[in-house]
């Protein structure tokens, strides 16, 4: 089968951020997206909405348009969510947003009533009804399809780093999962999901598609759900690696690092460059070890079993995109990364406010300032606040 994929006019971007609507009072999520959609048919009806259901009614995904710069993401972003905020805190609901919600027991998620929800479950059964996660998904514009799969082999060795930047699920149904991301296994668990098929070219690619097909594997290309994936409609590559994201500053970070790391590969292409290809079992390897150690990683560094922690090569990757993005106009998006690891990934900080002895309430809490506030929230913060 031919696969036409529709180049872009350079790295553009693209974001897609699924929010928790999380109950004032209780903290646990609320399955209201049908009502708060209702209320914002100019976003939410039409060919191209801003807010759409994802699988469940906890869940609302805000979509930008297709943007040039991280600042026109956070501003098409904060725009939409301002929105969201006018009609959800009349109705007792706030807005987060991190890989699992720390109390909220999936078996009590109510599914979004859309057609191809209902289809997935009725496929994938226990597998899909447990999926009560959230994350966020950068699309970066590829100017030639045929650069596209080379592109997504050599971000494959960067699936730690995007993960345990972003690892923000430790809580899953009100336990300790002793994980930085219970939604990577979660998700991961689907028969398409996963990272990518290590392939050599697109028409490799086209024909794989078609080996699905044929199999009745999937009814359509989008049914593959890789860490990363080609978008042929939109002439993107696909970061779907991340967690729930918090805070603005670091969905900012992370599409600056999709975007400088996407442009740095191409220019490699059109110098005449072979792009590196980690081994598969390299790439499944090391997302194992971000998903369980996150930023505490030590990650295998090439196809012979060298190694490194993945806080100094976070650091290293960080100073080597740096004129990159300062080309691109994100290079304070992408200093965040500085940021995160000095005062700890989402999911270091839910566990310190736990460490602290502050509830899984005070999680959800803290989780709620830091994306009103944009800012990261101490432990002090919100463990006792109401105590005289």
């Amino acid at each position: 089968m031919g696969i036409r994929f529709n180049p872009s006019r350079g790295a553009t971007l693209g974001v897609e951020w699924e929010l928790q609507l999380v109950d004032g009072e209780s903290r646990h999520l609320r399955q209201d997206a049908g009502e708060v959609l209702a209320a914002l048919p100019d976003l939410s009806e039409g060919r191209f909405t801003k807010v759409r259901h994802e699988l469940m009614e906890s869940t609302i995904e805000v979509v930008t348009d297709p943007c040039f710069t991280v600042q026109e993401i956070t501003g098409d972003l904060n725009r939409t969510i301002g929105r969201l905020r006018d009609v959800a805190k009349p109705r007792g609901i706030e807005l987060a947003c991190t890989g699992s919600h720390a109390i909220s027991n999936w078996r009590d998620a109510v599914m979004a009533p859309v057609q191809r929800y209902h289809e997935l479950v009725e496929e994938m059964q226990w597998l899909a009804r447990r999926i009560q996660t959230f994350g966020v998904h950068v699309h970066v514009g590829v100017t030639d399809q045929d650069k596209a799969i080379p592109i997504i082999n050599s971000l494959s060795r960067y699936l730690p780093h995007f993960l345990a930047l972003a690892a923000s699920s430790p809580f899953w149904n009100g336990d300790d999962t002793g994980l930085a991301s219970a939604r990577s296994i979660v998700f991961g668990d689907l028969p398409t999901g996963g990272p990518p098929h290590s392939l050599d070219d697109w028409p490799e690619f086209e024909k794989y598609m078609d080996t699905l097909l044929r199999a009745g594997t999937i009814r359509s290309i989008k049914e593959v759900w890789w860490d990363i994936r080609p978008h042929p409609d939109f002439g993107t590559v696909e970061i779907r690696m991340f967690d729930g994201i918090p805070t603005m500053r670091e969905v900012g970070m992370v599409t600056a690092l999709c975007q400088s790391l996407v442009t740095l590969f191409e220019q490699q292409i059109d110098r005449g460059y072979a792009l590196p290809r980690p081994a598969a079992w390299v790439v499944r390897d090391n997302k194992w070890r971000a998903t369980r150690y996150g930023l505490d990683a030590i990650i295998i560094t090439d196809d012979y079993g060298r190694t490194a922690p993945l806080r100094d090569d976070l650091y290293e990757l960080a100073s080597e995109l740096a004129p990159v993005a300062d080309r691109l106009g994100c290079a304070e998006e992408l200093k965040v990364v500085g940021d995160v690891l000095e005062h700890g990934a989402s999911y270091e900080r839910q566990r310190a406010i736990r460490d602290e002895g502050g509830s899984l309430e005070d999680v959800v809490t803290a989780t709620i300032m830091e994306f009103d506030e944009n800012r990261f929230v101490g432990p002090r913060e919100v463990v006792h606040a109401g105590a005289p």
